[in-house]
């Protein structure tokens, strides 16, 4: 099994980050997806104990690569592909923690937001999520 040549996105797909292997190669594109600390393309070669940085929304996974498959299989099967970093857990619980805590504090409107507002949140998401990749 360690002999087989599997690319990145189809990887990505098989492990579960992403439900098909499009949005895969796109978010590598993007640079939502570091192998070994780099930009890399769909198309690189993962090997074993290789370490990537997968940002999904506004979290990121450091996650080291164990099993090479290229088949997608169930949820249960595709977590034993890697392993998460103790850090990146630590780090995901505790944004967990934040988000809840920042959603019991967040003001509830009365209304909907009018046509202005609706523009200046999109614009404040867009800009939150083009902060620089850690």
């Amino acid at each position: 099994m360690t002999d087989k040549k599997i690319r990145l996105d189809k990887w990505l797909w098989a492990a579960r980050f992403y439900k098909t292997r499009s949005t895969a190669r796109e978010m590598i594109q993007g640079g939502k997806v570091r192998f070994n600390g780099q930009r890399a393309k769909a198309s690189k070669i993962v090997e074993l104990g290789a370490v990537l940085s997968i940002r999904q929304g506004e979290m990121i996974k450091h996650v080291s690569v164990e099993i090479l498959s290229e088949q997608r299989r169930g949820a249960p099967i595709a977590e034993t592909l890697y392993k998460e970093t103790s850090d990146s857990i630590k780090k995901r619980e505790e944004h967990q923690i934040l988000r809840k805590l920042s959603l019991q504090n967040a003001p509830h409107p009365n209304k909907k937001p009018d046509k202005k507002q609706r523009r200046e949140l999109i614009q404040a998401k867009i800009e939150r999520n083009t902060a620089n990749f850690d």
